[in-house]
C-alpha cells in the first residue's frame, strides 16, 4: 500500500490520499448542490500533524495579523500551539496535575494502544481572548489567563464534582456554556467516584452554575459538543446519535427543546455563519458532516484510512474554523490533525473584531 504525498514546505503541511484497494480515500461527498458554496469538490486535505495520542478542543487564536491553533491532546497532557509555518509547540502542559494519576481519567484507545484520558477536552476563548479549557480528569471548566495562571470557574454543581467536562461554548456577554460527561473518571458511569447521578450540560453566569438539562431522555448517551448559533439564538447540543437544538433565552438559559439531526455518532461540532452545522463523528470512521440549518444533510468531508502497523487512528472528534479569513476547517483527527479549506467562513471565537 502507497502514500502519495505533496509536501508544501512554507506552511509546515502534507496534503494526502491514500491509494489501493483496501484504503478508504479522503473524499468531499456532496449530497446537495448547496454543498459547493460551503466546500468545493476539489478540496484537498493537510496533514498537519501526526502520531499524537488523542487530539481535541482545536481553537484559532487571532494574533498579529495571523494567528495560530491550538489543540488538546488527551493522553499527552498537553495543549499544543501551531504556528502557520508549522512549528508545533506546548502552550500549556500537566493540565491534570492533580495528586490522583491512578484514579482519575476515563479509559479509551488510541489505535491499539489502551490509553487514560487525562489531559484538556474541549477549549474556546472568551471575549477577552483567554482560552476556557474543560479538564475531564481534574473534573472543572478553567481559564488560562494571560500570565499563564489558571482560574477555576467551576467543579461542582449544588456540592457534588462534575464527572468529566468535555465542551465548552462562550456567549458574547460572557455567559459559559459546557457538557459533562463521564470522561473524568477512571471507571466512567460505574466509579465509585461519580458523585452527580445526571451527565448534563450547564450554565456558568455571574458566578453561579446552572443545569440546563441532562441525559434522562438519552440514557444510553451523554452530552458531548455543544456550538452556539452565530445570532444566540441557538445552542446545539449532541447526545449520541441525536443532535438537539435549544432556544437562547436572553437570561442565557434555554428552552424548546428538539430533535435537530439523527445520525449515528456525534462528537464535537461547529456553526457556520450560514448557520449551517458542522459535527463530527468520535471515534468511529472520520467524517465531518455538513447540514443546512433547516437540519438538510448538505454532505460529508471523508477523511481516509491510513493502512499499516502500528495502526493510526484517524477519527473526527472536533472541529474549529480559522486562518484571518475563517474559512480554513481545523479537524482534530485522534492521531491526526487535518486543515480543509472551505469557501464559507466560520465563526472565530474571542474578542468581537
Amino acid at each position: 500500500m502507497r502514500l502519495a504525498a505533496v509536501m508544501a514546505v512554507a506552511l509546515g503541511v502534507m496534503v494526502v490520499r491514500a491509494q489501493g484497494p483496501a484504503a478508504r480515500d479522503f473524499r468531499i461527498i456532496r449530497l446537495d448542490p448547496a454543498l459547493d458554496a460551503i466546500v468545493s469538490p476539489d478540496a484537498t486535505l493537510e496533514t498537519l500533524g501526526e502520531h499524537f495520542g488523542l487530539t481535541e478542543g482545536p481553537v484559532w487564536i487571532q494574533d498579529a495579523g495571523t494567528g495560530y491553533l491550538v489543540f488538546s491532546d488527551l493522553t499527552a497532557n498537553v495543549i499544543y500551539k501551531r504556528t502557520p509555518a508549522g512549528q508545533l509547540s506546548v502552550l500549556a502542559e500537566n493540565i491534570y496535575d492533580g495528586p490522583d494519576l491512578l484514579n482519575v481519567g476515563q479509559q479509551t484507545r488510541s489505535g491499539r494502544m489502551a490509553v487514560i484520558i487525562i489531559g484538556s477536552n474541549g477549549m474556546t476563548l472568551d471575549r477577552q481572548g483567554r482560552l476556557v479549557v474543560c479538564s475531564p480528569a481534574a473534573r472543572v471548566v478553567m481559564r488560562l489567563e494571560k500570565d499563564g495562571k489558571r482560574t477555576i470557574l467551576a467543579d461542582r454543581y449544588e456540592g457534588k464534582r462534575f464527572s468529566g467536562p468535555n465542551d465548552v461554548t462562550v456567549r458574547s456577554d460572557g455567559a459559559i456554556y459546557f457538557t459533562d460527561g463521564n470522561s473524568g473518571l477512571r471507571g466512567g458511569a460505574s466509579s465509585a467516584a461519580r458523585e452527580l447521578t445526571q451527565n448534563g450540560f450547564y450554565l456558568i453566569k455571574d458566578g453561579k452554575v446552572t443545569l440546563l438539562d441532562d441525559n434522562r431522555d438519552f440514557p444510553d448517551a451523554f452530552p458531548n459538543g455543544i456550538a452556539l448559533s452565530e445570532d444566540e439564538r441557538h445552542l446545539y447540543v449532541t447526545f449520541g446519535r441525536k443532535i438537539m437544538r435549544y432556544d437562547v433565552r436572553p437570561d442565557g438559559t434555554v428552552g424548546n427543546r428538539r430533535e435537530f439531526l439523527d445520525v449515528a455518532g456525534n462528537d464535537g461540532l461547529k456553526v457556520d455563519r450560514r448557520g449551517n452545522v458542522y459535527s463530527t463523528t468520535g471515534a468511529g470512521p472520520g467524517e465531518v458532516r455538513i447540514t443546512s440549518p433547516e437540519g438538510k444533510r448538505l454532505g460529508t468531508i471523508q477523511l481516509p484510512e491510513i493502512p499499516g502497523e502500528p495502526r493510526r487512528q484517524v477519527c473526527a472528534t472536533n472541529v474549529a474554523f480559522g486562518d484571518p479569513d475563517a474559512k480554513g476547517l481545523y479537524i482534530t483527527a485522534c492521531n491526526l490533525l487535518f486543515r480543509v479549506r472551505l469557501n464559507a467562513p466560520g465563526i472565530l471565537p474571542g474578542p468581537m473584531p
